[in-house]
């Protein structure tokens, strides 16, 4: 089940300097996560300050 980022989100990317794979990008002010590059291993939400990336 991939991670998934919230609309807590508030766009500061502590979250794509941390993922493993780089499969997190910037859009529209916002992060999101590519489902299908994502390995699930959590370091996205470890990093959040607001714990917006969430498994799905």
């Amino acid at each position: 089940m991939a991670y998934k980022i919230s609309d807590e989100c508030i766009g500061c990317g502590a979250c794509a300097s941390e993922c493993p794979v780089e499969c997190i990008t910037e859009k529209d002010g916002k992060y999101v996560i590519n489902a299908d590059e994502c390995i699930e291993c959590g370091a996205c939400a470890g990093a959040c300050p607001v714990d917006a990336p969430a498994a799905e």
